[in-house]
């Protein structure tokens, strides 16, 4: 799916790049507080440490900073997965070292997540599809890896089954941000990893 284009009147790339990581700083702990709805442009500005006239120059409406968010969220999370996980080794241990590395990536950003899953049904029609894509990829890498897991004779699951672990490792590790309020009470984050790799692949190793 094509990613869609935010328009900057700046032409310095490196410039925007730099604008825009402030400005979703800014926004993440605003909408945060007081949600995407309630957050004016001027606000964002001002938490970004610019005026409102230099926000313009860089977005041209306050759902591009929406946008930018959950766009710059998903980049981050798989970029990160492809640097310290391998994909293809098809093994248990390497599929339970990528739910590991995916969930300290979450824990990590786990202010942008909880945004993201409060404000991103406020995306207009042509950006929403984009953004619930982006979930998608990040859930076939996780399949693609069990997939492989399954190839090598490690696991014994169907098509199915792998398009449903996938997203449980996609949700669980999510369910740290959204559920922190409570579940950082009773877990350590190490202890949450090692229940939930456990409770996600218990009883799907091949029995010899």
């Amino acid at each position: 799916m094509k990613k869609r284009q935010v328009q900057a009147s700046v032409k310095d790339e490196q410039l925007i790049e730099k604008r825009r990581d402030q400005m979703i700083k800014g926004a993440v702990s605003l909408f945060k507080e007081k949600g995407f709805h309630r957050t004016t442009t001027r606000e964002i500005a001002r938490e970004a440490g610019f005026s409102i006239g230099t926000l313009y120059e860089y977005i041209r409406q306050k759902e591009d900073v929406l946008y930018l968010v959950c766009d710059t969220i998903y980049d981050q999370v798989y970029s990160r997965l492809e640097e310290d996980i391998d994909t293809k080794e098809g093994t248990v241990e390497s599929l339970k070292k990528a739910i590991k590395t995916y969930f300290y990536v979450v824990h990590d950003m786990q202010d942008e997540v909880l945004v993201m899953y409060q404000e991103a049904k406020s995306l207009s029609k042509d950006a929403l599809p984009y953004v619930l894509n982006k979930e998608l990829e990040m859930t076939n890498l996780f399949k693609q890896m069990i997939q492989t897991c399954v190839n090598t004779g490690e696991l014994q699951l169907t098509e199915q089954q792998c398009e449903l672990l996938a997203h449980n490792i996609v949700v669980q590790g999510e369910m740290w941000a959204f559920r922190r309020w409570t579940l950082q009470k009773h877990y350590t984050l190490e202890q949450y990893i090692e229940f939930q790799t456990d409770f996600i692949t218990h009883g799907m190793v091949k029995q010899n």
